[in-house]
């Protein structure tokens, strides 16, 4: 008996009334059916300052990245401004003389952050300035808040972070972001500034911080990663929990955050989501340190196409719910854009 095969059914005879590919087929139809897009008002970008006149200093864990001084980083806001970048999220690298166990630096009114924002308020006032609210930058000990027998107290610390938070305001601060993960932190500040008279500064909770692994280039930039005593693992977030992210951003918005941050980014894009579905507030995600140091290494090293993973990945924040990102990569996309590319 002859061996007999039943014949294969063309793609006529399934009646493929839904053909996806077809708004795919070409560049103008992908463009006309995106769901999402990324501009130039979806970026914010993260600095570095440090002390000293025109100088800017690479960071060898971030290529590709530089500290700046003052002077320096007054140009790169000029640069930003013009490629349509709307804010910049300083962080500064303090010198070790000036660091001590309680972190007075913080509030110094002629410290390298209010140096900083007069300087670029002065040059670029249409500049968005987001300022870092912890003490990590600022304590011999490298942890975000005041430590006791080795313990981090939390209401003292929440004293130190209102009134650095009114220093950064008086020195033009638009937008203060607490990033220590204290309990009650936000509606302390909140309280703060309305009392000193910055009723319009808003403030951008790092509402999920997570004690992650990721941080570790930003540790370098900043120059806490050889003095950070233990981990911060009793006030920043356990990476397992999910649920407990929307407890601490509920907290926060009911203590008058006016909008959420989580903290990294690409491996937390599920709760991204969860926290904009959950309580609609604008709501922005980090890109952070190691996130940029692996894509970025990866394209040096030519291992992946370093221009379309680096869009990939932000565009990954939007798809997630993100309104917007802080990211390294900012003023390159900018320039992108700003090109027409």
């Amino acid at each position: 008996m002859p061996h007999t095969t039943s014949a294969r059914p063309s793609p006529t005879s399934l009646d493929l009334v839904h053909r996806p590919r077809r708004n795919r087929k070409s560049d103008w139809t992908r463009r006309l059916v995106r769901e999402n897009t990324l501009t130039q008002d979806d970026l914010i970008w993260p600095v570095f300052v440090m002390a000293g006149e025109n100088k800017r200093e690479a960071i060898p864990s971030m290529p590709g990245v530089e500290r700046h001084t003052v002077d320096q980083l007054v140009r790169a806001a000029e640069n930003a401004a013009k490629l349509g970048i709307p804010a910049l999220a300083l962080f500064p690298y303090v010198d070790a003389g000036l660091r001590d166990e309680m972190g007075n630096e913080a509030l110094n009114e002629d410290n390298l952050i209010c140096k900083a924002l007069r300087a670029i308020k002065a040059e670029v006032p249409e500049l968005g300035l987001i300022t870092d609210v912890a003490l990590d930058p600022y304590t011999s000990h490298g942890h975000d808040g005041l430590m006791e027998e080795g313990r981090i107290l939390n209401d003292e610390t929440v004293e130190v972070l209102v009134r650095q938070s009114v220093v950064q305001a008086q020195s033009g601060a638009d937008v203060i972001a607490p990033s220590d993960m204290m309990d009650g932190r936000i509606g302390a500040i909140r309280e703060g500034l309305d009392e000193a008279g910055y009723q319009d500064v808003q403030i951008m909770s790092y509402a999920a911080k997570y004690a992650s692994a990721f941080y570790g280039p930003f540790r370098d930039a900043i120059g806490t990663a050889k003095t950070l005593t233990g981990d911060k693992r009793t006030y920043q977030m356990d990476p397992a929990n999910g649920l407990e992210a929307l407890r601490e951003a509920e907290l926060d918005v009911n203590e008058g955050a006016d909008m959420l941050m989580i903290k990294p980014g690409l491996p937390y894009l599920d709760i991204v989501w969860r926290v904009k579905e959950a309580f609609g507030l604008p709501t922005f995600a980090y890109q952070v340190s190691g996130e940029y140091a692996m894509l970025e290494g990866a394209a040096r090293n030519g291992w992946v196409d370093g221009e379309r993973i680096m869009l990939e990945s932000l565009m990954a924040f939007k798809r997630a719910g993100a309104d917007g990102i802080l990211t390294y990569f900012a003023p390159r996309v900018a320039e992108m854009m700003a090109a027409g590319r």
